[in-house]
C-alpha cells in the first residue's frame, strides 16, 4: 500500500514533484524515488507484503519499465506461479513485482487477471509513455492533471492542487496510455453493469445464502493473509460484526476498534459482543463537546469530500484510526459497501425494479467518490491500509444477481445477509437496523453544527479544482421523487445546500444542545 506521485514530460519539475510526494507522506512509512531526465517517480510506501524487498518504484530487469503501484493483489501467489511456468524469473515474493511481470507477459490485458484493489502507473522509459489502471470498484484512488505539457499523476487530490489546473480521476475499471502532451486515453476493461450478466437470478434464498457465505468467507480469508495484526473498525452493526466474526476465525491476531459517545448505541452493542467473543476490544470514547471546528476542518482536508455525509462519518473515523495507528496496526478490514450491495438504503425499495437497478449500479459506481474515498483517506492518512471484503468482485457479482425481494423482506433491509448468517449472529445484532456511523456513534448532532462550513473548508483547500462538494445523493433523490435523472440534473444545477437548509441544520443542532440542559434541570435525564 502506498501513495504514488509522478511527473512526466520535458524538464520535469523537481520542486513540484517533491511537494507532491510530501503531501502524500502519511500514506507510507518510507519515501522511495527514481529520477530520469523527463520522468520523476516516487512512492510513499507502507510496507506490508515482502517488506524489505518490494522497493518502489520497481524496475524491470532490463531497466526499461518502471512501476509505481498502490494496492494489494490478493491472487499474486497464483499469478507468480503462472508467470514462473512461462519462464519469468521472480526476484521477490511481493505483489508489486507480480504486477509488473504480469504486464510484461500479457500487456494491458493483465489488469483483468488481478484480483484486488489497485492503482497502477507503469512508465515506458523508451517511448516516454505512461500506462494507468485502476481496480474495478475504485477502492484505490488515482488522479491526474496537466500543465505546461507535463503530466502529473498522484494518489490524492491535495498533491495536485498546487498546480492550479483541473484535476481528473482515472475512473474505476478503466485503463490506458498517457503521454505528457495529450494526457490519458482511457477505456473500460471491466464494466460493473455486466457483473453477473448471463447468469441466473438467485431467487432461491437457500441457494443465495449458501453462495454468499462461501464468497464472503473466501473474501475475508484472502484479506487476512498477513503476518501482521488485523484490526476491525467495529460498530456493533450487522456488517462490521460479520467482518469481525470471520476475521477472528481466520486470523490469529485480531483487534476490534469502536468509537462513540459514552452512551452511544455503537459502544453498547460492540462492548457486549466483543466481550462475548473474547476479542481484544479497543474503545475510543469521544464526548460530543470534545469535537470542534478544527476537527471538522481537518476531516475535510484529509478526505477531500465530494458529498456532505462523508464529512460527518470522517470526523468520527479520525479518532478511531488515530488509535489504530498508535497501536501499530497497519491493516484493517471494514464493513463498507454492504449497504449499497445488499439493500441497506430505503430508496431501492421505493421505485420500480428497473429504476432500482439503475440506482443500484449508479451507487456502486459512485462508491469510489464517497464511502471508499473516505475510508482510503482516513485510513492511509494514519498509515493504515483498509481492506473491504464486501466489495470483492465475487461478492459484487453475487449481489447483482439478487432480486429485490431478497434485499428487503418483512420490512427488514439487507434481509438476505441477516438470513444467510442467522446462525452466527446474536439476535440483537441480527435485528439491529442499519445506522450511519455518525448516527450510531452518537456524534452526528454535534458535527451537524458545522455543516454550513463544510463547503467553505472544501474550497479553501483548493479541492474545487476536482469538483464541487455536493449535497448527499439520497437527500436530492428524496426531493426528486426518487428519480435518478432528475436528482443528478438538480445536483449539477445546484450542488450546495441553500441558506434555508443550512439554517434548518443549525436549528436542529441547537435543539439537540438545549435538550440535555432541559432534562438536567427538570430531572428527567442527564447530560452526556
Amino acid at each position: 500500500m502506498s501513495g504514488l506521485a509522478l511527473v512526466l514530460g520535458p524538464g520535469a519539475d523537481r520542486p513540484t514533484f517533491q511537494r507532491m510526494l510530501a503531501a502524500l507522506a502519511p500514506r507510507g512509512d518510507l519515501a522511495e524515488t527514481r529520477h530520469r531526465p523527463d520522468l520523476l517517480a516516487g512512492v510513499q510506501r507502507l510496507r506490508i507484503v515482502d517488506r524489505d524487498r518490494a522497493r518502489q518504484p520497481w524496475c524491470s530487469a532490463d531497466g526499461r519499465w518502471l512501476l509505481c503501484y498502490n494496492g494489494e493483489v490478493y491472487n499474486h501467489r497464483e499469478l507468480a506461479a503462472e508467470l514462473a511456468r512461462l519462464g519469468r524469473r521472480m526476484r521477490t515474493e511481493s505483489d508489486t513485482e507480480v504486477v509488473l511481470e504480469a504486464f510484461l507477459a500479457w500487456g494491458p490485458a493483465a489488469v483483468d487477471r488481478l484480483r484486488g484493489d489497485f492503482a497502477i502507473a507503469i512508465a515506458d522509459t523508451v517511448t516516454g509513455r505512461l500506462y494507468l489502471a485502476r481496480d474495478p470498484l475504485g477502492v484505490r484512488p488515482l488522479y491526474w492533471a496537466r500543465r505546461l505539457r507535463r503530466l502529473y499523476v498522484a494518489s490524492e487530490v491535495k498533491a495536485l492542487v498546487p498546480l492550479n489546473a483541473p484535476i481528473h480521476e482515472v475512473p474505476p475499471g478503466q485503463h490506458g496510455w498517457a503521454d505528457a502532451g495529450t494526457g490519458p486515453d482511457l477505456v473500460p476493461y471491466r464494466d460493473l453493469a455486466l457483473f453477473g450478466a448471463g447468469k441466473p437470478v438467485l431467487a432461491d434464498p437457500t441457494e443465495a445464502a449458501r453462495l454468499l457465505r462461501a464468497a464472503f468467507q473466501e473474501s475475508v480469508r484472502i484479506r487476512v493473509e498477513t503476518d501482521l495484526t488485523v484490526g476491525v473498525p467495529f460498530s456493533g452493526g450487522l456488517d462490521s460484526t460479520l467482518v469481525l466474526l470471520y476475521a477472528r476465525q481466520l486470523h490469529h491476531d485480531c483487534v476490534a476498534f469502536t468509537v462513540g459517545a459514552p452512551d452511544s448505541p455503537d459502544l453498547r452493542y460492540a462492548r457486549r459482543l466483543a466481550a462475548a467473543l473474547g476479542v481484544h476490544h479497543e474503545t475510543i470514547e469521544v464526548r460530543p463537546r470534545d469535537l470542534g471546528l478544527e476537527d471538522v476542518r481537518e476531516a475535510v482536508r484529509m478526505i477531500e469530500p465530494t458529498e456532505y455525509g462523508d464529512v460527518c462519518d470522517a470526523v468520527v473515523s479520525v479518532p478511531l484510526f488515530r488509535r489504530v495507528h498508535d497501536l501499530g496496526v497497519r491493516v484493517v478490514l471494514t464493513g463498507d459497501g454492504a449497504d449499497t450491495l445488499f439493500g441497506g438504503y430505503p430508496t431501492y425499495h421505493q421505485v420500480n425494479p428497473e429504476a432500482a437497478r439503475r440506482l443500484y449500479l449508479y451507487k456502486i459506481k459512485n462508491l469510489c467518490r464517497t464511502e471508499l474515498q473516505r475510508i482510503d483517506r482516513v485510513g492511509l492518512g494514519h498509515g493504515v491500509e483498509a481492506r473491504v471484503p464486501f466489495l470483492d468482485p465475487a461478492m459484487v457479482e453475487l449481489a447483482t444477481r439478487l432480486p429485490r425481494e431478497l434485499r428487503m423482506r418483512h420490512g427488514r433491509e439487507k434481509w438476505i445477509l441477516r438470513h444467510a448468517f442467522a446462525d452466527l449472529l446474536p439476535r440483537d445484532i441480527r435485528e439491529r437496523p442499519a445506522s450511519p456511523l455518525a448516527y450510531g456513534s452518537g456524534l452526528y448532532e454535534r458535527i451537524r453544527l458545522y455543516r454550513p462550513l463544510f463547503a467553505r473548508f472544501h474550497r479553501s483547500f483548493g479541492y474545487a479544482l476536482y469538483g464541487p462538494m455536493r449535497r448527499d445523493l439520497d437527500t436530492v433523490l428524496t426531493r426528486c421523487g426518487h428519480d435518478l435523472d432528475r436528482a443528478l440534473a438538480e445536483g449539477r444545477a445546484r450542488p450546495d445546500h441553500t441558506v434555508f437548509e443550512h439554517a434548518r441544520d443549525l436549528a436542529g443542532a441547537a435543539r439537540w444542545r438545549v435538550g440535555p440542559v432541559v432534562r438536567r434541570l427538570t430531572g428527567t435525564g442527564r447530560e452526556d
